[in-house]
């Protein structure tokens, strides 16, 4: 899992504006770190499906946001990301944290739905296991950008 200053450091790189996101378990320990980045403003919601609109908003607007939502909430903000990904065609790039993804014995039903939902979404997507991929991260995000397509990067908590 990745650190809260490597996360930050990666986001920072790639100069996003906007990190719009709902803290889990895992992630929520990098919540100091991302509030007090001056690069990138963090948004909190309350909803992971606010945060496919705000994002969509902020990208029509100019600005270069990603949604940082943990799998469950992913599942639950389905229409909304259909809504501004397929339907409006915003191409928003996220980081879905794949909860129990590294405790194989986990009978946690989010890890066995998590793979077969974004394939199903036929969203572009990367899969990270640990911080030594973090060059995924920066392909895919590019890439997404380049193609002006939206992206999802699995991190496997």
């Amino acid at each position: 899992m990745f650190t809260a200053t490597q996360i930050v450091d990666a986001l920072v790189e790639l100069k996003v504006t906007h990190v719009i996101w709902i803290p889990d378990t895992t992630t929520g320990s990098w919540e100091p770190a991302l509030e007090s980045c001056s690069h990138f403003q963090l948004i909190r919601v309350c909803r992971e499906g606010e945060a496919w609109a705000l994002a969509g908003g902020l990208l029509i607007g100019g600005s270069l946001p990603i949604v940082l939502i943990q799998n469950t909430g992913f599942f639950e903000s389905g229409d909304s990301m259909r809504n501004i990904v397929f339907d409006l065609g915003i191409p928003v790039f996220a980081i879905i944290g794949a909860r129990n993804w590294l405790t194989e014995s986990s009978s946690d039903t989010a890890r066995r739905f998590t793979l077969p939902l974004v394939q199903a979404w036929d969203i572009d997507f990367e899969f990270i296991t640990g911080p030594e991929e973090q060059e995924k991260l920066f392909l895919h995000f590019r890439k997404c950008r380049r193609t002006n397509q939206a992206g999802i990067l699995l991190l496997a908590e």
